[in-house]
């Protein structure tokens, strides 16, 4: 069985970030990545539909310590595919790396203080690792069983129905009647770059979601590249962005219907005063109850306002030979149906999780501080905002593991654990994620720990908080215990 100080599960955005930071601020410590997939880039290496492109600025969704050199901030899959790559190269990292090693199972033994990992390998059979300290960067949605709905009378249907985490390279669209059903980033990333060579795109939702346009290249952040040092830039775009995305969703909190007005007002001057705005882009709840869709340089509006795309809004009664009929009587022509219907989220990807021979019930814990579960030692979970750029909270995640593991080694000891103290045993048991209505994670909050009213057993959601705290509040004295100690013998050798 191999061991490390730490092992890192995945290699993704947030896996490569996390061992930057390892190296970087511990670099005594020996550690692995665990990848269950061939190649580094998780979500940027899995997801390869037609226009795959990132839905927040590369200047926050980048990395705190790696600029963003491409004009483009709004970036498509490959680019960012190559970012990534291109810091596991320059760092070492990908000798870290050991590909087709899905974790499966995971028991801590407080005796040996130790994670014993269980995983399933491509060629099916199991490996075993074991670490002090895990650190779980396996994103949030499974990679193998995307969400799709039962649609009636699917089987009806003659032509190919596909979802764009299963992308098939070999699929030729050029001249087809395509629909795409769903009203998220990945349908509206999809319609307009299938209608550049599509013979028809329909986006078929069941009801809108809130789009806002802005161009893929940020000016300001081009222009400050060219007088400033490199970093120095990107620090400052970087602040400028994380600043402009929290006064926005500030604004949609406290002041709600002005936010809409001024979206749906924009949304209008796009399609003009013919195009029925009400009906396929005004949504039922207030903006950032869910997450806004951003397109780029209007590509969406675009395709619509020239005829190569359209929008229904209307449920779907089955599906045909040829098609989808609708509630309303109408019905969708079509050789190719995309299902953009969403991503199936799963705890720590989906792993089991036991301490000291027993199962840990990850409803029945609480977060601690969005990043550890109470009760549950040496295990951390990196999960980014659902209002701003993953990587803010990925980077602090891994910038705070580093300030725990340090504090271990300076106190002897090999454990960290929150626990929950007698004056918190009543506390209230809230949604681990609150005041956000997107059905993929309203399928699953069940299944996720719960939060609470008081510090530190809160999921704050809010990079400003969280900046402050995660980087200069003390690491212990707020219920994260350090104990047992290091062995005699082995702090003598």
């Amino acid at each position: 069985m191999q061991h490390f100080d730490v092992i890192i599960v995945g290699a993704g955005l947030s896996g490569i970030g996390a061992a930057y930071h390892l190296q970087q601020h511990c670099p005594g410590k020996s550690y692995a990545i665990l990848e269950s997939r061939a190649a580094i880039g998780g979500t940027w290496d899995l997801f390869r539909y037609p226009g795959i492109r990132s839905d927040s600025d590369m200047h926050t969704l980048g990395y705190n310590f790696k600029p963003w050199r491409a004009a483009k901030a709004i970036a498509d899959g490959p680019s960012i595919r190559s970012y990534v790559r291109e810091v596991a190269t320059e760092n070492g990292i990908e000798e870290h790396i050991q590909f087709g090693q899905k974790l499966t199972s995971a028991a801590w033994n407080s005796d040996d203080a130790s994670w014993v990992l269980t995983t399933e390998q491509q060629d099916a059979t199991q490996g075993s690792f074991s670490c002090n300290f895990l650190l779980m960067c396996a994103g949030y949605y499974s990679y193998d069983k995307p969400y799709t709905p039962d649609f009636p009378n699917q089987d009806a249907f003659k032509g190919a129905i596909i979802h764009p985490q299963l992308w098939p390279e070999d699929l030729d669209y050029a001249g087809k009647k395509v629909v795409v059903i769903g009203s998220g980033a990945t349908a509206m990333t999809l319609v307009p770059a299938m209608a550049e060579t599509a013979g028809s795109v329909t986006m078929l939702q069941r009801s809108p979601t809130y789009v806002v346009s802005r161009p893929d290249e940020d000016r300001i952040a081009n222009t400050l590249r060219k007088v400033l040092p490199e970093q120095w830039a990107y620090n400052l775009t970087r602040w400028k962005n994380t600043a402009l995305q929290g006064y926005t969703y500030n604004r949609t909190r406290t002041a709600p219907e002005k936010v809409k007005a001024h979206l749906l007002k924009m949304v209008r001057e796009e399609l003009g005063p013919d195009f029925d705005v009400e009906k396929h882009f005004t949504p039922t709840y207030n903006p950032w109850d869910q997450r806004l869709c951003l397109v780029p340089n209007s590509d969406l509006f675009k395709a619509i306002r020239n005829g190569k795309a359209n929008v229904v809004t209307e449920q779907i009664d089955e599906f045909t030979e040829t098609g989808i009929a609708l509630k309303s009587g109408e019905h969708l022509d079509a050789d190719i149906i995309i299902t953009a219907t969403g991503l199936n989220m799963v705890v720590l990807g989906g792993a089991e999780f036991s301490v000291d021979g027993q199962a840990v019930n990850f409803p029945e814990t609480f977060t601690y501080k969005g990043m550890m579960y109470s009760d549950v030692p040496n295990m951390v979970q990196t999960f980014g905002y659902i209002n701003a750029s993953w990587t803010l909270r990925a980077d602090l995640t891994a910038e705070w593991v580093c300030r725990v593991l340090n504090a271990m080694n300076d106190a002897s000891m090999r454990q960290a654990t929150p626990r929950i103290p007698t004056a918190d045993s009543n506390m209230p048991a809230l949604p681990w994620v609150d005041d956000f209505s997107a059905g993929y994670m309203q399928r699953v909050m069940h299944l996720f720990p719960r939060q609470s009213d008081r510090w530190p057993w809160q999921n704050t959601q809010n990079y400003a908080i969280d900046r402050k705290m995660l980087r200069n509040d003390p690491v212990t004295g707020d219920a994260l215990v350090l104990d047992n100690p290091v062995p005699a013998a082995a702090r003598a050798a």
